[in-house]
């Protein structure tokens, strides 16, 4: 089958975590935005609420930078799993991005959430976001604001939980 597009904004775009913890080996990746959208990090986590997950939200006059990936069909269906698509915790969508260089849009898949609380992303959580936008040559505008983002400290049950849910999210 054909590669299908992913848009990724948060985690994700770091290659290593696409890579280790999700089982994706990608086609291409490339830098690439998506107009009328903006990144917000206040998604509720699935097992710490007190932590904030990258999301988008329609916002027009706002881009979100990321990564385009080309994946095979079955890695979207991997990832909508992992992300919780099927208990609600993002919806699968499509939208139109761009390539850094181009102006010209291209349908890709992405997730987004209707959750969102009063919460902070952790600094290792923020930490992956930089290292993917840095990875793929994001602007150096957007990255300069994504180190800007207050982050707290990661806590103590995230920690412990982080390897059981890196083996969960790996296909076997």
């Amino acid at each position: 089958m054909a590669a299908v597009r992913y848009f990724a904004y948060g985690s994700n775009m770091q290659s290593h975590t696409l890579r280790t913890r999700r089982s994706i080996m990608p086609v291409r990746a490339v830098a690439a935005r998506a107009t009328g959208w903006q990144l917000v990090l206040d998604k509720p986590g699935l097992l710490n609420a007190a932590e904030g997950m990258a999301n988008i939200v329609a916002a027009p006059g706002h881009d979100v930078y990321g990564v385009l990936y080309e994946i095979a069909p079955e890695d979207l269906d991997h990832l909508e799993l992992t992300e919780g698509v099927r208990i609600g915790n993002y919806a699968r969508v499509k939208i139109e991005v761009a390539l850094l260089n181009s102006d010209d849009d291209l349908p890709a898949w992405t997730f987004v959430s209707e959750h969102r609380a009063e919460v902070a992303p952790s600094q290792r959580y923020m930490s992956l976001l930089i290292e993917g936008a840095l990875e793929h040559g994001l602007p150096a505008h957007y990255v300069d604001w994504l180190r800007s983002i207050a982050a707290k400290p990661e806590d103590e049950a995230s920690r412990q939980w982080r390897p059981v849910l890196d083996h969960a999210m790996r296909r076997r």
